[in-house]
């Protein structure tokens, strides 16, 4: 019989949904060696969180992370939380010895990234980063085709995250775009997600240099809100503290070159992540808004026919498509998700570790703060090792 995993969700807004959903249906997908436990939903709102626990079928809900974290029938924590929150949630969930899952960035710094990375050594539970864009089939067969050397030796990245809802100067100063919540702005929240696919994809980052603009100074205070998006404002206005846009380049330890782009104004952009890999051999480009296609070019076609073809990664031979629908049938982003949270339960019952983990969030955020050194000193910064 399959081992139970209980389950304590932390977070019930944007994310706790889109984990809430995960949670629910890996089980239906995908033949999973832990049966997974919906056993409690954490939220500060008691009439918010008791709602999403009875619409997606939690057992139970707390209303604050010391309950939950006391309760012996808790195996593992999922924080969703806003990010200044992660740093002491994650360190209290490893001094009661479970399990972790955790939104990206790992931390508001490189140093409390090294305390939580230690911390769960420490206590030797397993830990995870929801980077969960690595288990969209499509990246994860570029990554397949990378390893086995179909794209040959890499010379360069190129990778740009493209929003523009923020544009609006009306609308409001929410809590993504202040630094003592968020950290940073487009830069921790989208250049995190290309840091961790270059890393996936290339390997180690060398150097680093960049620049940060924030277009819009002042937007007007929220009164209301803590979604993700926008609540009730007043007419007093607040300064912006997070970046709106960062552009940089890098070089990775084995010789290739990185460009990256991440912004909240692109016009026209609504989750635009887009990866292009180049290499001797040919080349791989993905692109979220077409999550299900991967273009390949392979320099050893025919020279009259050469050229970028798509594949459809949708057949039961792509990563993780076996669990989902005949071929051409597309799954979303929410997939992505269920995917990740088969795979940790896996790693549960076997009692084996879970990439991308908390030395991956470290190294990602090594690497952001890298880029946020150089944006000031407008200089290149080193990444240590």
């Amino acid at each position: 019989m399959a081992r139970d995993m209980n389950v304590g969700l932390v977070g019930y807004k944007f994310m706790g949904k889109a984990h809430s959903h995960a949670w629910a249906d890996c089980a239906r997908y995908f033949p999973l060696k832990a049966n997974v436990v919906m056993k409690a939903i954490c939220g500060r709102n008691e009439e918010g969180v008791k709602a999403t626990a009875a619409n997606w079928g939690w057992k139970s809900y707390e209303t604050s992370i010391e309950k939950l974290l006391a309760r012996p029938d808790i195996d593992m924590v999922d924080i969703t939380t806003p990010n200044n929150a992660h740093y002491e949630m994650v360190m209290k969930a490893a001094k009661a010895r479970k399990h972790i899952a955790c939104e990206k960035p790992l931390a508001m710094d490189v140093s409390q990234a090294r305390e939580m990375l230690a911390a769960v050594k420490e206590a030797r539970v397993l830990h995870m980063i929801w980077h969960n864009y690595r288990r969209a089939p499509a990246l994860a067969l570029a990554k397949r085709m990378i390893d086995q050397g179909l794209i040959g030796t890499i010379y360069h990245i190129r990778a740009n995250y493209l929003q523009d809802w923020i544009m609006d100067p009306k609308f409001p100063l929410a809590w993504r775009l202040r630094k003592e919540i968020a950290g940073s702005g487009s830069h921790g929240d989208l250049n995190a997600h290309l840091i961790d696919t270059a890393r996936y994809l290339v390997g180690e980052f060398a150097s680093v240099t960049a620049t940060f603009e924030t277009f819009i100074k002042e937007r007007p205070v929220e009164l209301e809100g803590g979604s993700l998006f926008a609540g009730k404002t007043s007419e007093k206005m607040g300064p912006v503290t997070v970046d709106d846009a960062v552009i940089a380049l890098a070089r990775f330890k084995n010789g290739a070159l990185g460009t990256f782009e991440a912004t909240r104004f692109a016009m026209g952009h609504k989750n635009g992540k887009l990866i292009e890999v180049n290499g001797s051999k040919g080349s791989v480009r993905f692109n979220l808004e077409r999550l299900n296609e991967l273009e390949y070019y392979n320099a050893d076609d025919p020279k009259d026919l050469v050229g970028f073809r798509t594949i459809q990664a949708t057949a039961p031979s792509h990563p993780y498509m076996a669990g989902y629908w005949p071929p051409g049938h597309i799954i979303g982003y929410e997939h992505t998700f269920i995917n990740a949270a088969a795979d940790f339960a896996n790693a549960f019952a076997e009692g084996k570790p879970i990439k991308p983990d908390f030395e991956d969030g470290l190294r990602n955020q090594i690497v952001l703060e890298a880029m946020a050194e150089s944006a000031k000193k407008k200089t290149w910064v080193e990444i240590p090792n």
